[in-house]
């Protein structure tokens, strides 16, 4: 099993947790209401992990503002399958304030048929804030789901400008 470290991020909407391993950000967890996360135990946290860190704190209070970060941590997404990795680097890609449906990005893919397929990779991301899933809505510009709850994607999207089509 590869270190892996665990940092947290206080933000006015609460305490993100950002994990890391030697490779980069491997994972960020939205604030829960009531839950209290454990501190790392591993010991000293290394010098690339804390600066990491740092860009990682100012990506997260920058998308919260609805703007896109000027610059990212490494990311590790090795615990991705290939098509999922695919996803989420076409995620990427999608600026803040715009929005495409889970077909517009299978198709960008050269996959048209993998809707349901980008569906299961959004929902799968785990840097969702960072690899904005929450720019990726359904057919009709229906929201969908969200791996952080729906009133997360609402607020983002509102913040970056986007208009969205309530059902």
């Amino acid at each position: 099993m590869n270190a892996s470290w665990i940092c947290f991020i206080q933000t006015p909407e609460g305490e993100f947790a950002a994990q890391y391993t030697d490779k980069g950000l491997s994972r960020l967890d939205f604030p829960q209401p009531g839950r209290r996360l454990a501190k790392p135990s591993s010991g000293e946290i290394p010098g690339k992990i804390k600066r990491w860190h740092q860009d990682t704190c100012r990506a997260v209070l920058k998308v919260l503002k609805g703007a896109a970060p000027q610059s990212m941590p490494p990311l590790d997404l090795s615990e991705g399958t290939d098509f999922q990795r695919a996803v989420w680097r076409a995620l990427q890609k999608i600026k803040p304030g715009l929005s495409l449906s889970y077909a517009d990005v299978a198709a960008c893919l050269g996959r048209p048929r993998a809707a349901r397929a980008v569906g299961g990779a959004c929902g799968a991301n785990p840097i969702p804030l960072l690899i904005p899933c929450h720019r990726v809505v359904a057919s009709g510009g229906r929201l969908g789901g969200y791996s952080g709850g729906l009133d997360w994607k609402k607020t983002l999207l509102r913040r970056e400008g986007c208009t969205l089509a309530e059902k």
